[in-house]
């Protein structure tokens, strides 16, 4: 139970909105004025976690390894602190305090992934069904479901089953196609008479992104020597074509054999910042929008069009993927809703392109990425050197998907921002984040705006519901409204975020 002394959370009020209203972008933010009652009706709130980052249990209960037990344990010295999620924060023993935890903060959902491989060990049909791993996800959906909570699931969080990246590649073969749909095709039979939303796949972009361009997330490949094998400049592309294409599989596979009896919804999760022009020339504006489409439009434009951008077409060239006329079809309109992860934004400028250079992945073989305009960054910068502080680009964002997308109903599945683990510091004083109070409550503001204007949101998830494992940064960064204890058998301790949202979330 999370229990707190009312005038320590009025201090923390005004700690908090006294932050928010001098660092606003917007004159009218009106002090204390933002509610759960300042949104629609029937707007659903709550946080989220995936199963590599809080389960735990990574060898009990039947389950197969995945590429990120590979990775941590194969190659340590590629985490931060060497770390792994064998353990991670032990969600598997303890669901029902996490449950309960989610149920004191006045949250309406609770946002998780299944371990592909805690359900199907060798990643096929074939290869028989794990009846502890199908329990282990009823029981979390049951007692989710008894406690109010409306469990929204994700299938893929990058956690790829390893027999399917020994057997061919994974995401870089065409046959995870299929093996993705009937693993899908699982879920939605065994779970889907209690599970109303689906999603086929976690932020594609960064999968992609980390595990094929840069290295920096599983299965760490990329062009460079340092990594463990790969081709920057075409595995990207081939493993999102063949991710676009399994979750139009895994669509088709619901709506035909599932929808009208389980009445429930899929779509699918990505991830964008916003873009700003660095300067105020026409170059630079056109170099944003390729950005914008080598991010999230790489993914909404076949969602919406059946294919890939122009702008793509033209600049990836023969490296890129095509469609064919029945998988154009199949793709387009895949999705009843689409799942939006916001974290920050960045000043793109206009490079030229460049002679003799060896085709490679990056965002835009003529676009400069920047944090800082005139040596001004774009607001306060988090433990992670990614991730500035900018509230007003969601707005933007959610009002460009809003225009160049038809509306489509938007689920805001992550957002937040994340400190560094100071083992030296007393947990009593790791729990006073105020700052992230004034993120979230920023970010709040302009969620309300957007909608006002007529963007279709109709969910805020924060990432996330605990400090946990974050991939190559390991344990040394904490996102969680909630504190970890890795010290002290991993105890849960509300921060003061999560008693600000727990009173934000007030139904009374």
């Amino acid at each position: 139970m999370i229990t707190m002394a009312n005038n320590m959370f009025a201090l923390f009020v005004v700690i908090s909105l006294t932050f928010a209203f001098t660092n606003a972008e917007d004159p009218l933010l009106e002090i204390g004025n933002l509610t759960r009652k300042s949104f629609p009706a029937g707007f659903i709130f709550g946080a989220g976690g995936s199963a590599y980052q809080y389960e735990g249990a990574a060898n009990e209960g039947g389950k197969g390894p995945s590429i990120w037990d590979t990775y941590t344990h194969n190659h340590p010295e590629r985490i931060a602190d060497g770390s792994n999620g064998d353990v991670a924060i032990d969600q598997y023993h303890r669901y029902k305090e996490d449950v309960q935890i989610i149920k004191d903060l006045n949250m309406d959902s609770y946002r998780f992934s299944i371990s592909w491989s805690r359900i199907l060990p060798k990643g096929k049909l074939s290869g028989g069904k794990n009846p502890e791993g199908i329990q282990y996800y009823n029981n979390l959906i049951n007692e989710s479901l008894a406690h109010g909570i409306k469990p929204y699931i994700t299938l893929f969080h990058w956690d790829l089953p390893q027999a399917l990246e020994d057997e061919y590649g994974g995401f870089l073969n065409s046959s995870i196609i299929n093996d993705f749909r009937d693993y899908a095709d699982l879920c939605f039979h065994e779970f889907g008479d209690r599970v109303k939303d689906w999603v086929t796949f976690n932020e594609p972009w960064m999968f992609s992104n980390g595990g094929y361009a840069v290295g920096s997330l599983a299965p760490g490949r990329c062009s460079d020597p340092t990594c463990l094998g790969g081709n920057s400049g075409t595995e990207p592309y081939t493993v999102t074509h063949n991710q676009i294409l399994a979750h139009a599989h895994a669509v088709r596979v619901y709506r035909t054999k599932y929808k009208a009896k389980q009445n429930g919804k899929i779509g699918i999760t990505l991830v964008s910042n916003w873009f700003l022009p660095l300067r105020d020339n026409v170059e630079d504006e056109l170099a944003t929008r390729r950005a914008l489409d080598f991010q999230l439009g790489w993914f909404m434009e076949p969602l919406t069009t059946g294919n890939y951008s122009l702008s793509m077409q033209n600049i990836v060239k023969t490296r890129l993927p095509k469609f064919t006329t029945e998988q154009s079809r199949l793709v387009n309109g895949s999705f009843d809703f689409l799942g939006l992860n916001y974290y920050t934004s960045t000043y793109i400028s206009n490079a030229p392109p460049q002679e003799n250079v060896p085709p490679s992945y990056t965002t835009d073989s003529r676009t400069n990425t920047s944090s800082e305009k005139n040596g001004r960054p774009l607001g306060p910068r988090a433990a992670s050197s990614w991730l500035y502080v900018y509230p007003r680009g969601l707005r933007d964002l959610l009002l460009h998907i809003k225009e160049k997308y038809n509306n489509p109903a938007i689920y805001i599945h992550e957002n937040g921002m994340d400190e560094f683990n100071d083992p030296t510091l007393p947990v009593k004083e790791a729990l006073l984040d105020t700052f992230r109070i004034d993120y979230y409550f920023r970010h709040l503001y302009y969620i309300r705006s957007a909608i006002q204007l007529g963007a279709n949101v109709k969910a805020f998830l924060a990432w996330s519901l605990f400090d946990n494992f974050e991939w190559g940064g390991g344990y040394q960064h904490r996102f969680g409204l909630n504190y970890i204890d890795y010290k002290d058998g991993l105890k849960r301790y509300p921060k003061v975020s999560a008693q600000w949202y727990q009173n934000f979330l007030k139904r009374d």
